[in-house]
């Protein structure tokens, strides 16, 4: 490979809470252990190297004032869509800017809705929208993800409409990919699913933050293009942070064909008077989308499936008790451990302690709405992922 996923990054004391923090109170890594970070949802891996690059070309002229967007950030953003997604007809004026994905999901309800409206979400469910959206006074209604005989996620459909229906629901956040789950949404699936909403008169805010994170053998389909009606009730919500690593640098952005909406959600999004670029991710963003960034991303992509395929197998054939889907997007993979809780005598409070004091740093799947539900990250070298399925196996399964 041109890109470097093996080295072993020290990223102690580097800003970096995946290695910094462990997200569980008054548990400790057993002493002579490292720790392997795999929960919250950054990757241990260098970025491509354009990013940097262009950060330190913009810092060499010191002076960092007031500045307008350049258009070599829109265009940036329209060529990858195009390259990436096949998005045609994409305009400047349709891309905004945004602090975050979760804070412009938020612009758009505030829109869409009025605080205490119903919005419906698919569970399990990312746990920044529970938060936010009870944090802002919406109710959530969930419409549960199903598996088939195949083990596959699905929309349940009918669930979907019963509780439309029943209970005035006129907003929506679809994930697409869909956090924790990893489901890459097919074409078939994303006209139904719109199709409801429009039947229903539903307004959508997309979280497709996870779009370029798409593993061997599927593709993502941005929820706009599937209908004239998707992509005039959707506002999508996008960002290199995931794609890149870049999270700590801020920086997301939306596409809202429909002009009505788009100019309601920005100024939604002005009223704080906190939601503005910073310059260096801005650059960051443009170096990002060059050239290299495309080859990178196909790299990424490659190791991921990877490290899915191995982490996927090992989980089946070693830890009798754990279910978990193969993932087709993102780098997340969302165990269901009741079966082994059970037959062990155990609550998944003490499993969860027993992987943290092995050293594998994971995430409580129950903010997800996964009662027994553990989130491991497998986004870091190949070695961290065989020594963090080896301690799994001897110390804790």
């Amino acid at each position: 490979m041109k890109y470097d996923f093996t080295t072993i990054m020290d990223r102690s004391g580097k800003d970096a809470i995946a290695v910094d923090l462990i997200p569980y109170k008054e548990i400790q890594v057993r002493e002579g252990l490292s720790r392997i970070p795999m929960w919250v949802a950054d990757m241990n891996f260098q970025t491509v190297p354009t990013i940097p690059e262009a950060i330190i070309e913009r810092t060499k002229h010191t002076a960092y004032g007031y500045f307008s967007p350049r258009d070599e950030y829109y265009d940036s953003i329209i060529r990858w869509q195009e390259k990436r997604h096949g998005v045609q007809g994409l305009t400047k004026e349709c891309i905004g800017y945004e602090n975050g994905v979760l804070g412009g999901v938020l612009s758009a309800l505030n829109v869409f809705c009025s605080k205490g409206d119903k919005v419906l979400l698919h569970s399990p469910t990312y746990i920044g929208f529970t938060e936010a959206l009870e944090n802002n006074g919406y109710h959530i209604v969930l419409s549960p993800l199903i598996k088939d005989d195949a083990g596959c996620w699905r929309m349940d459909f009918e669930d979907m409409e019963r509780k439309l229906s029943e209970e005035n629901i006129h907003a929506a956040i679809f994930c697409s990919p869909h956090n924790p789950c990893g489901r890459v949404w097919e074409r078939g699936e994303l006209e139904q699913v719109m199709e409801l909403f429009r039947k229903y008169d539903v307004m959508v805010a997309a979280d497709e933050i996870w779009s370029d994170i798409i593993l061997t053998g599927s593709r993502h389909i941005p929820t706009q293009t599937v209908s004239e009606d998707a992509r005039m009730r959707t506002a999508a919500f996008y960002a290199p942070s995931k794609t890149f690593n870049l999270a700590g640098l801020i920086g997301s952005y939306h596409i809202i064909y429909n002009p009505y909406i788009r100019d309601r959600i920005r100024k939604e999004s002005s009223l704080s008077h906190y939601n503005s670029m910073n310059v260096l991710s801005m650059h960051a963003l443009i170096g990002a989308y060059r050239p290299e960034g495309y080859e990178w991303v196909d790299e990424l992509c490659q190791v991921l499936t990877e490290n899915v395929e191995y982490a996927y197998h090992f989980i089946l054939e070693h830890f009798d008790g754990v279910s978990v889907t193969k993932p087709q997007g993102t780098y997340m993979l969302f165990l269901d451990c009741e079966a082994w809780c059970k037959s062990h005598g155990k609550t998944i409070d003490e499993l969860q302690r027993m992987g943290v004091e092995a050293g594998v740093i994971w995430q409580d799947g129950r903010p997800f709405h996964g009662e027994y539900g553990i989130r491991l990250n497998v986004a870091l070298p190949r070695t961290l992922l065989e020594e963090a399925m080896s301690r799994l196996e001897t110390m804790v399964f």
